[in-house]
């Protein structure tokens, strides 16, 4: 398989405590703490452990360009040297954004397992549309993975930012610039998916499953910072754009319906039945099955498509204005294609 690979710095710290090791990527440069709301007690038990930094839980899903002109306001007026980002997608979108626009290098501590904080990609509202970019600028420079972070994460936004993170290792693996080595993130990270998720559904506290679910977001982060999104990721930005439909829960709801539709690149890894593969463990996590349980209405499958079909991506298949009626149908109802 011809190839052309390329290779990016960045430091990923695992398993050891995020406090010290910030104070240590930081050192000494005061740090612009970016979070949500609901990790502001976390943002601030930080600061306290650095003894400075300015704390902004403004993060949203979504990543809205006016939550983050506000936030780049409060940026430049507390004379920050480097960005913090602590949390899930809101918070590392958010850090990415004002990364994008200051040139500030990142440290990143992800509390989920969709393991965006591994990739080059933005994808920011406005307007009611979900643009995405791809710019090593946002490209996190230090990762820390601190399991213990994630012990009291719940399982249903467990499963969801876990199903969010199996959607990236899947569309690194039929990515038409795939390399070997993503290759081999992607299908570890899958594995690992598969085996912990479910494990946490029956046991939240059980650590050594979590620890499993933060080495797939970074392995399924890196395959796909290596390589391009397909035809999943577009669907699921234009829901999350236009309906403002969660984001993690989306993915969920629409990855087994995806797999179906390109299943002919997916049955070396996931074996004769991909889309059943992934919703076997979807199920198994409590992942969200349908798009009709997160609040879309049947009657915006119509509105969706026409924004679907003019956004550009690579997949292994062509699609058809049909077969995203389909597809969206099915995954409206959660039930196969």
């Amino acid at each position: 398989m011809p190839f052309r690979a390329h290779s990016y710095e960045q430091t990923v710290i695992f398993g050891e405590d995020h406090r010290s090791a910030v104070a240590q990527a930081l050192e000494g440069r005061h740090g612009f703490i970016v979070t949500t709301p609901g990790h502001k007690l976390v943002a601030e038990a930080l600061a306290a452990e650095l003894g400075q930094g300015t704390i902004c839980a403004m993060a949203r899903m979504h990543t809205p360009v006016a939550v983050t002109e506000e936030a780049l306001a409060k940026l430049t007026s507390s004379g920050a040297e480097q960005i913090v980002a602590i949390g899930g997608g809101s918070a590392i979108g958010l850090g990415k954004a004002l990364a994008l626009r200051t040139g500030l290098e990142q440290i990143v501590v992800p509390t989920t397992y969709a393991g965006s904080e591994m990739t080059p990609v933005l994808g920011q509202t406005e307007n009611g549309r979900k643009t995405t970019l791809r710019d090593e600028r946002v490209r996190s420079g230090t990762v820390i993975y601190d399991v213990g972070l994630t012990l009291t994460l719940p399982p249903d936004i467990s499963a969801a930012s876990g199903m969010n993170g199996l959607a990236h290792a899947v569309e690194a693996l039929y990515a038409p610039n795939r390399v070997p080595l993503s290759m081999l993130a992607a299908q570890r990270a899958i594995h690992l998916f598969g085996a912990s998720l479910p494990a946490i559904a029956r046991d939240p506290a059980d650590r050594a499953a979590r620890e499993r679910a933060l080495e797939a977001a970074y392995l399924a982060g890196f395959a796909l910072g290596q390589t391009t999104m397909g035809l999943h990721h577009k669907l699921a930005h234009v829901l999350g754009g236009m309906l403002d439909l969660p984001h993690a829960q989306t993915h969920a709801a629409l990855l087994p319906h995806v797999a179906r539709f390109n299943a002919a690149s997916l049955v070396a890894v996931l074996g004769s039945d991909p889309g059943g593969a992934i919703a076997a463990i979807g199920a198994a996590a409590g992942a969200p099955t349908s798009l009709r349980a997160l609040g879309m209405a049947e009657s915006d499958i119509e509105r969706v498509i026409p924004e679907a079909l003019g956004a550009g991506y690579a997949n292994p298949r062509s699609v058809s204005e049909q077969d995203l009626r389909a597809l969206l149908r099915a995954a409206w109802a959660g039930s196969p294609t």
